[in-house]
């Protein structure tokens, strides 16, 4: 009498298989999801291909033509130093994009294996690790980000690096909820038993079946980021100029708009669309991931 052994670990495998299959389905389903994913890309495209698609230099000034309207030459007219504003919205993209999506790297890199660790040791670990994601929590995060770049000066990167420490306590509390779900599972034990250490559990287990919720947080924490990096970059604590800049050109614009609306105009159209666009993937792909649907 054949005697069949089940492989738990195996089992786990091809049930992620299978539930990435479903869930790409779902996603091109979800009209929401699939306009913010269009969007971001339609963004990430014109940050890439800047020097091919921007008509000028986002640098070049000519005073003979500051405060000229949007016409056939400037689509969106140009600023106070006559230099074309669709050419700096596009070359500004590029800053703008790799600012957010570095914050959540931080975010990710330092949070997730904090979350990690305090979820699967559990004890005082767990107890040193929440007071201080607690800690950094109870700060209001835009000014806790305003006070760092505020000490280190003026730049793009230590905008980056401010905003990217307020992100780290939501991760780290966000992975240790899902740890905390995960780690008494059946394949977990499996590979306890198996004799896997406890970053190889940590790792490639737990935290293979505990992504889905942390993509999700850190699609919609882009959003956020760019949001962020705009508002320090619009009181004066982001890159200096002439750097083009989506916060600082809506800063110069807001002194003109009587004058010049434009110069306001587009650049916090750009900033709407693309925090709209992480924004509408992200809800998209939480309403994808949610097990009640």
């Amino acid at each position: 009498m054949a005697i069949s052994v089940t492989d738990p670990i195996h089992d786990q495998r091809v049930g992620q298989v299978n539930n990435r299959h479903r869930a790409w389905r779902r996603f091109l389903r979800n009209r929401l999801a699939v306009v913010g994913l269009i969007i971001i890309v339609g963004f990430t495209v014109m940050a890439v291909a800047a020097p091919l698609i921007a008509p000028y230099r986002p640098d070049a000034t000519n005073f003979a033509i500051a405060f000229q309207a949007p016409s056939a030459r400037h689509w969106l007219g140009t600023d106070d130093l006559g230099r074309d504003v669709l050419s700096r919205i596009i070359y500004g993209a590029r800053g703008s994009l790799i600012a957010a999506v570095s914050i959540v790297l931080i975010g990710l890199v330092v949070g997730v294996p904090l979350g990690l660790i305090s979820g699967y040791y559990g004890g005082l670990v767990d107890d040193v690790i929440m007071r201080l994601t607690d800690a950094g929590l109870a700060f209001p995060g835009l000014v806790l980000a305003m006070a760092v770049a505020w000490v280190l000066g003026p730049s793009l990167f230590h905008a980056i690096l401010a905003i990217g420490v307020v992100t780290i306590p939501q991760f780290a509390r966000v992975t240790r909820g899902q740890v905390l779900e995960v780690r008494n599972r059946q394949f977990v034990e499996a590979a306890q038993c198996l004799g896997a250490s406890p970053g190889r559990i940590m790792f490639r287990h737990i935290l293979m079946n505990a992504a889905t919720p942390i993509i999700v947080v850190a699609t919609l924490n882009i959003g956020g980021a760019l949001l962020s990096v705009a508002s320090l970059s619009f009181l004066g604590l982001g890159p200096p100029p002439p750097a083009p800049n989506w916060g600082a050109m809506l800063q110069t614009g807001s002194e003109y708009l009587t004058n010049a609306p434009w110069m306001s105009i587009f650049p916090g159209a750009a900033i709407f669309l693309a925090v709209l666009g992480f924004n509408t993937l992200g809800d998209g792909l939480r309403d994808v991931f949610d097990p009640n649907h």
